[in-house]
């Protein structure tokens, strides 16, 4: 007869980390989906978000869908620098790297589909590279916006040309329904665990409307 094992303890997020750069330049953009992330949580559990000199982004705290108290930040470094605002906030409530939710663009997914996972390497994200190396583990999760691919992806220039530009008027539409889409997820991580919220949002996928 097996030992039953123990269940694996539930991961809820305490930290929500969106991913972008500052300037208004960069609003509305690809790689700034995981600030348009934060903002939408922040809106969602009305937090309000200002600019935090310590922790350098701009931060909130509020309480959550279960009633604990969550966090929000938006690290003002530049996404390659974005792991020195992160461990600034863990460092100071003392929070382990597996409480930190980090949100951020992907382009190997369509726009439309979420991606949460537990752990895993960077993939070529800066802001993830930099966040990784600041927490010193690869095991925290993370939600990826899938942003698509450019058609022309011949060059390098081509890729950060797409990955720097904003989203058509069709997309926006449909990045709204993604925003959505991630607040409902991230809600069910912090009720009932990352893993859960996995299950039952990886496999999500927001439509673009007949026509477009």
């Amino acid at each position: 007869m097996t030992q039953a094992t123990a269940p694996p303890a539930l991961v809820i997020p305490q930290l929500i980390v969106g991913l972008g750069n500052p300037e208004p330049k960069y609003d509305q953009t690809r790689h700034n989906i995981g600030f348009a992330a934060a903002d939408a949580l922040a809106r969602s559990w009305n937090i309000s978000l200002a600019e935090h000199r310590k922790f350098q982004g701009q931060f909130g705290e509020g309480v959550g869908p279960k009633g604990d108290k969550i966090r929000l930040l938006k690290p003002l470094t530049y996404m390659n620098l974005s792991g020195q605002a992160i461990r600034a906030v863990t460092d100071w409530y003392k929070l382990p790297p597996e409480s930190v939710l980090v949100i951020y663009d992907d382009m190997d997914l369509p726009l439309g589909r979420l991606r949460l996972r537990l752990s895993g390497s960077a993939g070529g994200h800066n802001g993830m590279k930099s966040t990784i190396a600041h927490l010193g583990t690869e095991n925290f999760p993370r939600l990826r916006i899938g942003i698509g691919k450019p058609k022309d992806r011949g060059s390098d220039s081509a890729t950060v040309s797409y990955v720097l530009g904003k989203f058509s008027s069709a997309e926006t539409q449909l990045v709204s329904e993604v925003l959505q889409l991630v607040a409902d997820a991230v809600s069910l991580s912090l009720k009932q665990g990352v893993e859960k919220a996995m299950n039952l949002y990886n496999s999500r996928t927001v439509a673009a409307a007949a026509g477009e």
